[in-house]
């Protein structure tokens, strides 16, 4: 948004003899070296959600700043719950968030219009609103960017506590204030093309069917689309509960290049990415009253955890509301480190 991210200020370098670089005079003249170009072709073929995750996963092996990580997958997982349309950009090197415009009179989609984008500095996590100015803000939330007429934005640090209620609903007036007929409650498309279609038609669709026990009915899909959808789709105390566990898979998978996601079987399970394919090596469910992990190698983890399976290789953790709380995260965490190391279920 116009911002300058702290560390990226580039200099030209030069020659002993006092001349600019080939790569210096191209950057000069506004042109990245062909091989940078070549490779800034490559990356702007991912999709959108790759690009996030890929920004979260560096910042979360950044060391010391390494909580600007979590806060980014925080805020990513509330904002995609906020309301039906949303969807994900990468724009000026950061995260956007958008909503999905509806047809016009041609029929033709609309553009998306932005909600927010998800900039990162040394010391903040800065969401700043297109159209902050114009928003209610009972809550207070914004606390940067004050002065302007059209932009507010929100500086989270590392002692802050984010409040997601608010954040939620603002989210959602921001979705409304700039596609009004987009944020509507939409019947959830059942063709196979709408199926097959991956992570963005997850993301486009509108209420999902809860199947017996409330397990939200997602279909099947690899990638990080389809088990945003399921999350964002459970019921209650499992919404925040699911995003917390995505959130530690992620975080125990510490080996490059990362988390594996897919639903299958309307369960979200996990991988770890990379060919051949070495399998997964969880997955969870939503009963009535609790969520149960599965982990397929669990009786090889130290401690297993304590729920037995027919299969003496599987072990469950189940979580129920009076859970939460004192979840602890540091255990699930080496579980899923141990966990992702080992050759999985259904690798090739």
């Amino acid at each position: 948004m116009g911002k300058k991210t702290v560390g990226r200020k580039r200099t030209g370098t030069r020659t002993r003899s006092g001349g600019r670089s080939s790569a210096a005079h191209g950057r000069a003249k506004g042109r990245a070296p062909a091989p940078a170009r070549a490779g800034r072709a490559l990356r702007d073929e991912k999709p959108a959600a790759d690009r996030i995750d890929e920004r979260i996963a560096e910042l979360r092996a950044s060391g010391v700043g390494a909580w600007r990580g979590d806060v980014l997958a925080r805020v990513r997982s509330v904002i995609l719950q906020a309301a039906p349309g949303v969807v994900e950009e990468w724009k000026w090197d950061v995260p956007v968030w958008s909503i999905a415009r509806p047809p016009g009179k041609s029929g033709a989609a609309g553009k998306p219009a932005i909600i927010c984008t998800g900039e990162t500095y040394k010391s903040v996590v800065k969401l700043t609103f297109a159209s902050g100015a114009a928003l209610r803000d009972p809550a207070g939330l914004f606390n940067s960017s004050l002065e302007g007429r059209t932009r507010r934005a929100l500086d989270i640090r590392e002692s802050d506590r984010i409040n997601e209620k608010a954040l939620r609903a603002l989210v959602r007036e921001a979705a409304a204030l700039a596609a009004p007929a987009a944020t509507k409650e939409r019947k959830t498309p059942t063709s196979k093309r709408a199926a097959a279609a991956g992570g963005d038609a997850h993301a486009k669709a509108g209420p999902v069917r809860l199947l017996s026990g409330g397990n939200p009915q997602i279909a099947k899909g690899e990638g990080a689309g389809p088990v945003r959808a399921y999350i964002a789709a459970m019921p209650g105390w499992k919404r925040e509960m699911g995003t917390r566990l995505d959130a530690l898979m992620e975080r125990g998978v510490k080996t490059p290049p990362g988390v594996r996601r897919a639903v299958k079987w309307n369960s979200p399970f996990y991988g770890v990415e990379g060919e051949p394919f070495r399998g997964w090596f969880a997955s969870f469910h939503c009963f009535e009253k609790y969520i149960k992990v599965a982990f397929f190698r669990g009786a090889m983890l130290h401690p297993p955890p304590p729920e037995r399976s027919k299969n003496d290789d599987v072990r469950y953790l189940d979580i129920r509301e009076k859970d939460v709380a004192g979840f602890d995260e540091a255990r699930f965490t080496a579980w899923v480190r141990q966990a992702s190391a080992m050759e999985g279920w259904g690798g090739k």
